[in-house]
């Protein structure tokens, strides 16, 4: 017998974030399609994070996580998001978020298992779906503003679906669930009996007066909704692996079962520093990161319409889609690739956002960086012609 890959790695291709990254360092460009989040870590949880390497805290932790974090993920819980968890029996923590949600995928979902996915969608949440052999139908949004309705529920929804998943504030699109379409999604899950799982690793950032609500706080959904989030994000520490799920105590005991099985642990003193570091943090910490990102929302969106790349303004996380129709090339890899080469940018390619080749006209940037690397980037866009400039020879490529 002919030595192979396995099916489940032959259907699984690097992601279109992690290629544009490596094309993006070969050119030594500006790296707007990762988030990489290189902002700085704040210094309590710096500070707490050596404090317990020197302190002892590095071996294994308890399958769920250290009793610290877990307690402080509980407060944190009650204190903005409306749920109530048991440290002991419905926190687990794992690493990363994306990490919580594979371990979640393992304990919940059988091969042929469906789960509904809004796109556009973020690429891990796919391919993880598609890694536990579920299979993903999908509900295309409505743009400008990201809508659907309870009739596109309807028409995803098969005797086979088990789940649905939400991303709110969400990634590539930004776009914040509101209460409205949340309890319609609600309804619709209790109607169908499903699981709701959500990802909400970007809760803390939220412009023009938005707020964040998780679904698990809607009132019949603790039962059926695992709450999936993290720190990665919110402290820019996306290295250091710190992200959990909450769920009922049937459903916790089984995700962390996974958990141990895959990852053992998260880093011991880096769940010591979040522990730690999140009792030091002002309540004032978590609007200042609204503000500060607004601003670089507000910064990259308006160099991009300059530049003939009209942006769709998200209303949270820190990504925006932009119209890369004019430029040429006969996908939106060929275009995210000319824009690298002509102006040192690397965006994603919005089709790999879609399931269907949609996007082709569509790119991601992230502005999760550094003030200095921001104004380098929109330095080099407003410098890039905009489609009118651009000679006809190269837009007919």
């Amino acid at each position: 017998m002919a030595l192979s890959l396995s099916i489940k790695s032959a259907r699984i291709e690097q992601a279109e974030i992690r290629a544009m990254s490596i094309a993006c360092e070969k050119v030594g460009g500006i790296n707007l399609a990762q988030g990489v989040c290189d902002t700085p870590v704040p210094l309590p949880i710096r500070e707490q994070a050596h404090q317990g390497i020197e302190n002892g805290t590095n071996s294994y932790t308890r399958f769920d996580g250290l009793a610290q974090l877990r307690e402080a993920i509980a407060q944190k819980l009650s204190q903005h998001n409306g749920i109530h968890a048991d440290p002991e029996t419905e926190i687990v923590v794992s690493a990363g978020s994306t990490g919580a949600f594979y371990c979640a995928c393992l304990a919940l979902l059988d091969p042929g298992d469906e789960v509904i996915l809004f796109e556009p969608y973020y690429g891990y949440h796919c391919n993880t779906l598609l890694a536990v052999e579920a299979v993903p139908r999908f509900v295309t949004l409505n743009t400008p503003d990201w809508s659907f309705t309870k009739f596109d529920l309807e028409r995803a929804a098969t005797s086979w679906t088990k789940a649905i998943l939400i991303n709110t504030p969400g990634n590539p699109s930004g776009k914040v669930f509101s209460r409205a379409e949340l309890e319609t999604i609600a309804e619709f899950a209790e109607r169908h009996d499903l699981f709701v799982l959500t990802d909400e690793i970007y809760e803390h950032f939220l412009y023009d007066g938005r707020s964040h609500l998780s679904p698990a706080s809607i009132a019949g959904m603790a039962e059926r909704t695992i709450t999936i989030s993290g720190f990665s994000k919110t402290f820019s520490i996306t290295g250091w692996r710190i992200g959990y799920a909450v769920a009922a105590e049937r459903w916790a005991r089984r995700i962390g079962y996974m958990n141990d099985l895959v990852y053992v642990c998260a880093p011991s003193p880096l769940q010591y520093g979040v522990a730690m570091g999140l009792a030091q943090l002002k309540p004032s910490f978590y609007r200042d990161i609204s503000l500060e990102y607004a601003s670089k929302r507000n910064k990259i969106c308006n160099v991009l319409e300059q530049a003939g790349l009209r942006p769709c303004i998200p209303q949270g996380a820190y990504y925006v889609l932009a119209d890369v129709s004019s430029l040429p090339g006969r996908n939106s890899k060929d275009k995210a690739m000319f824009l690298l080469d002509q102006t040192g940018v690397a965006s994603v390619p919005g089709e790999a956002f879609f399931h269907n080749g949609s996007g082709k006209n569509l790119a991601r940037f992230c502005f999760a960086t550094t003030d200095e690397k921001l104004e380098e980037a929109c330095s080099r866009l407003k410098k890039f012609p905009s489609a009118e400039r651009i000679p006809a020879a190269q837009l007919a490529l």
